[in-house]
């Protein structure tokens, strides 16, 4: 699949695109031709959306930092000043760019348990975190579909994902891991903790003497090449659905501190474990830029 711009372009149109439109035109295959249409339907709405993106913050950039008018900005677009105002009111946010382009894959581990027979499940908690991410993809304009995880898992999904898993579940989440130069999972003690570079560590409160109702998570932001990979990890699995609740709730502000760039986070939140919801969340340590 096209995940960048390359090559010559043909009448403005990059060439592997317009190899890509050819091919489905002239497909003998009537199934082959309507999925892979179908498929680059998906794409190049997704790329529109961005664009309309970037073309917001464009001009609210040329308006911030060069002082320019609206008006002086229309003319310099070749719009009108209405066409603008439109632009300002209707365009995807800023923020729409955490998670990449589009679309997004989102994806929830599964574990192996044991209630009549063992079997693979997948926790309340995961599952709940696994629709509010695809709930809030869909409100900034994504299409979502969904992965799981299991415990050989290796690879993830081409293109951008949003990763809910910890390291205990699957050896995919330590790969990412292991790519954070400021933060880490460490283990002394048979107690989990989020370890800073600098050797401070973080851990759950429902891990104390005295335990309270609240949990704490990693949250990073991975940029491989035209992809992005946002990555998600519990102590428990509370604190994942307390770091979808922060990402819900503040990724306005997240977003202007690290815009397009790999950092990592912890977040911390407070819960209602018997309702499986999260009444809280805030940010503990971080962001911290790569």
């Amino acid at each position: 699949m096209f995940d960048g711009v390359k090559g010559s372009k043909l009448n403005g149109v990059p060439e592997s695109d317009s190899d890509e439109f050819e091919a489905v035109r002239r497909d003998p295959d009537p199934l082959r031709r309507g999925r892979r249409a179908t498929e680059l339907l998906t794409l190049y709405q997704q790329r529109s959306t961005e664009l309309a993106r970037l073309r917001k913050a464009a001009i609210e950039e040329a308006h911030r930092e060069r002082e320019m008018t609206y008006t002086e900005i229309a003319s310099a677009l070749g719009i009108t000043k209405g066409r603008i105002t439109q632009i300002r009111g209707s365009a995807p946010s800023a923020e729409r760019g955490f998670f990449g382009v589009g679309p997004v894959a989102v994806g929830v581990p599964w574990r192996w348990q044991t209630t009549d027979r063992e079997r693979p499940l997948i926790a309340a908690e995961d599952a709940k975190s696994g629709d509010l991410t695809g709930k809030l993809l869909a409100d900034l304009g994504f299409t979502v579909s969904t992965f799981q995880v299991g415990p050989e898992t290796e690879a993830l999904p081409e293109g951008d994902v949003v990763l809910i898993c910890g390291p205990i579940s699957s050896p995919i989440a330590s790969t990412y891991l292991a790519d954070d130069p400021r933060l880490a999972f460490v283990v002394p003690d048979n107690r989990w903790y989020i370890e800073e570079s600098g050797g401070v560590r973080h851990g759950s409160p429902s891990d104390d003497d005295q335990p309270t109702n609240s949990d704490i998570a990693y949250l990073a932001r991975h940029r491989i090449g035209s992809r992005t990979v946002v990555h998600i990890a519990g102590i428990h699995t509370m604190g994942s659905l307390g770091a979808v609740h922060y990402l819900t709730n503040h990724l306005g502000d997240l977003y202007a501190k690290t815009e397009d760039q790999e950092f990592s986070c912890v977040i911390r939140c407070d819960y209602d474990l018997a309702n499986v919801e999260v009444t809280g969340s805030s940010l503990l340590a971080g962001p911290f830029i790569w």
